[in-house]
């Protein structure tokens, strides 16, 4: 009876530590995933301050190339500080997003990480196959902000250029001469926003497709992708 009563207890007890550790590996699950989605969110107003600060900086640029313009000092201030936050706003935007990377790696690897301890192969496999599907939706993130970086640092370029020139020479044929410039940073910037739209949406189907399903949800059919949601269409209402 008493080795009975032994042989009971450290059944429980084994039964009790499992059961410990899969709440911790989904209690880990959980919070990768809502670093993941959060930094996303994060990247998504970066994305949308940025598209704002470059109308402002615009519309600063050209009121200080106004031929009409009177109080040069003034408006020039006013471009300089608009400056300032778009190269502000870039490296908060380039800090972010690799951040963004490194918790959707992290994310994915204990994803990876946790599917391998299904006994059942077929929920195995399908945890495995989610996974991939939505690291795919995940990685056009990356993807689709390769042509922003680019298109970043050219517009930063021009608009530093301009200021730099203009604390030497802020007169009207400074201001003249450095004209050819001005309009293709106004044309920079119009790329830029452009190249910003397909960002937009990509971070949005990525947060959609984690909201739906995923290792965060804690079970095991969730993690196996019991509902897929990757083929639904998105709304394309991006616009910054």
């Amino acid at each position: 009876m008493n080795s009975f009563k032994r042989n009971s207890f450290v059944l429980c007890a084994l039964l009790m530590g499992a059961l410990i550790w899969l709440a911790g590996c989904a209690t880990t699950g959980t919070k990768l995933a809502t670093k993941t989605t959060n930094t996303m969110q994060t990247v998504e107003t970066d994305y949308r301050q940025a598209a704002l600060q470059i109308d402002a900086t615009r519309a600063s640029l050209e009121d200080l190339m106004n031929p009409g313009q009177t109080d040069m000092q003034t408006a020039f201030k006013a471009y300089t500080r608009n400056v300032e936050k778009m190269e502000s706003i870039g490296k908060q935007l380039d800090n972010h997003s690799q951040k963004m990377t490194a918790r959707g790696n992290d994310y994915f690897a204990e994803w990876e990480k946790q599917g391998s301890t299904y006994t059942n192969p077929q929920i195995r496999e399908l945890s495995e196959q989610r996974r991939m599907e939505l690291r795919d939706v995940y990685l056009k993130v990356p993807e689709a902000s390769i042509g922003v970086r680019g298109n970043m640092n050219a517009y930063l370029a021009d608009i530093r250029d301009i200021q730099k020139y203009l604390s030497n020479d802020l007169t009207p044929q400074g201001v003249q001469a450095i004209k050819p410039i001005a309009e293709r940073a106004v044309k920079d910037g119009e790329n830029l926003r452009e190249s910003v739209r397909p960002v937009l949406a990509a971070i949005e189907r990525a947060k959609t497709e984690m909201a739906q399903g995923g290792m965060s949800t804690g079970s095991g059919a969730a993690a196996g992708g019991e509902g897929n949601g990757t083929d639904k269409k998105m709304e394309e209402t991006t616009n910054p």
